[in-house]
């Protein structure tokens, strides 16, 4: 696996922050604007998905990496469940929920893949470069 350089060039990410993107316009509609917390759980959730991979990215090391992308997870899981309440309520509609928990469903297993590659790599990452 060849080595990334900067956070703009990680896929997941990139996806993440599409993501994120598109559940920021959604929450601008009625009638979800106006539930201002759910409509800020929704935004933190999916935002918080696509910050802890920057941040895990930035760590430098392999340990702190699969520790922030774990909780990249996590927060990808809670918008799922956010998801479910919206559309049960009808925040939005089943075709928007479709769309956006399937692009979560993506970001999941992308995170999946990459944290198991981590825990099988010897890699420790650029922390521990020349020691």
């Amino acid at each position: 696996m060849a080595t990334i350089e900067k956070l703009e060039d990680v896929l997941v990410w990139q996806k993440a922050r599409a993501l994120a993107a598109k559940v920021y316009h959604i929450t601008f509609e009625s009638p979800i604007s106006k539930d201002f917390r759910m409509k800020d759980q929704m935004r933190g959730s999916s935002g918080a998905v696509m910050d802890n991979i920057a941040e895990g990215f930035g760590r430098g090391s392999q340990f702190e990496a699969v520790n922030s992308y774990s909780y990249a997870k996590g927060e990808a899981e809670e918008l799922k469940s956010q998801l479910y309440r919206a559309c049960d309520v009808g925040y939005i509609s089943q075709q928007q929920f479709l769309e956006l928990y399937n692009d979560t469903k993506e970001v999941l297993r992308m995170l999946t893949s990459w944290i198991d590659y981590l825990n099988r790599s010897s890699i420790r990452g650029p922390k521990f470069k020349g020691r």
